[in-house]
C-alpha cells in the first residue's frame, strides 16, 4: 500500500486539474455565442420594436401603442 502512495504523489492534484479543465470546457462550449470569441446579448422587445419603427414597419401610433404596453409589464 505504500507504493501507491509513493508513486502516486501528486494523485489529488491531477484529479483537481482535470476539474477544472472539465469545467473550463463547459463553460467555452456552453456558453451561447454568435460569433467565436465574442458574446452577444439578445434583442429586448423595446429594442426590436425600436428596430421595426426605424424601417418603416410600423407607424408612429402603432409604435406608442405597442410601446406603453411593453413598459406597463
Amino acid at each position: 500500500m505504500r507504493d501507491f502512495f509513493t508513486n502516486y504523489y501528486y494523485w489529488g492534484m491531477h484529479l483537481v486539474w482535470w476539474f477544472l479543465w472539465v469545467c473550463l470546457l463547459i463553460w467555452i462550449f456552453a456558453t451561447p455565442y454568435d460569433i467565436p470569441g465574442q458574446r452577444k446579448r439578445r434583442d429586448s422587445p423595446l429594442d426590436i420594436l425600436k428596430k421595426r419603427f426605424a424601417a418603416g414597419e410600423i407607424t408612429k401610433d402603432e409604435y406608442r401603442e405597442r410601446k406603453n404596453i411593453l413598459e406597463n409589464e
